[in-house]
């Protein structure tokens, strides 16, 4: 017996219980047959004012997680998806497959995270060597980024972190910000945008932006639920959300 909406696969989606924005991004993003379980990842919205709390209030999402594992395999998913990236990409690729396993071993499921994914995406568009980085982020959790970047062969040629106030405030980043962002962050000398923070709203803009500048604007939560995904054995092409899910 399978269940009747989620027939191909249900998908356990972790993720902040301040983040707003994942839930309904990945949502657009399913396949028929596909369903998502958002499993609330119970932290509070923190003032983020610092390096320091910025990255504490991280490790206390990243503790917290287990919790939500446990909540989501009531449901008995198929797959795990992490919808909150700063903590995989914590420690290099090293950092990033311990934690990534450590959540595997505990609910013996697989999970497709934000950082790694990110490296499948520019490994599936191709030629990617040198990036600019948008983040809502404080500048300590963007030299994570870039050291677990540097480990795959990917320099990191322009940054921009917003530094956020809080958890929430995230989501309430305009597209218009965005784009001043991108457009500084773009030059001749990088290959491609990559965008990290699964609270920004960026999955519809970066397919606008990527048409318009003729490169690569990479979204996290696109590049994250493409390889659930394609890890979980389902190919199907969708339509709007770019070339990952159109043509990879």
């Amino acid at each position: 017996m399978t269940d009747v909406l989620g027939w191909r696969a249900k998908f356990g989606v972790l993720g902040p219980s301040t983040n707003t924005i994942v839930q309904p991004e990945f949502d657009a993003m399913r396949a028929p047959g596909v369903t998502n379980h958002y499993s609330r990842i119970i932290v509070q919205n923190a003032n983020a004012v610092s390096d320091e709390t910025f990255i504490a209030g991280t490790m206390k999402i990243s503790d917290n997680t287990i919790d939500a594992v446990k909540g989501v395999l009531t449901c008995s998913p198929d797959y795990l998806v992490m919808g909150m990236s700063a903590v995989t990409f914590y420690g290099g690729a090293e950092g990033a497959r311990q934690w990534r396993q450590n959540i595997e071993q505990a609910s013996e499921l697989q999970l497709s995270i934000g950082s790694e994914s990110l490296i499948a995406a520019m490994e599936a568009y191709g030629s990617i060597r040198r990036v600019a980085l948008l983040s809502p982020y404080f500048p300590a959790a963007n030299r994570e980024v870039i050291r677990f970047f540097a480990d795959y062969g990917i320099r990191t040629v322009r940054d921009h972190c917003l530094r956020c106030p809080s958890w929430t405030a995230i989501a309430e980043v305009t597209g218009d910000t965005l784009r001043r962002v991108v457009a500084e962050l773009d030059g001749d000398d990088v290959d491609a945008i990559v965008q990290v923070g699964t609270n920004l709203c960026m999955l519809e803009l970066a397919v606008e932006l990527e048409h318009e500048l003729q490169k690569p604007v990479i979204a996290i939560n696109a590049a994250t639920y493409w390889h659930a995904l394609r890890q979980f054995g389902i190919d199907d092409q969708m339509q709007g959300f770019g070339p990952l899910l159109e043509n990879h």
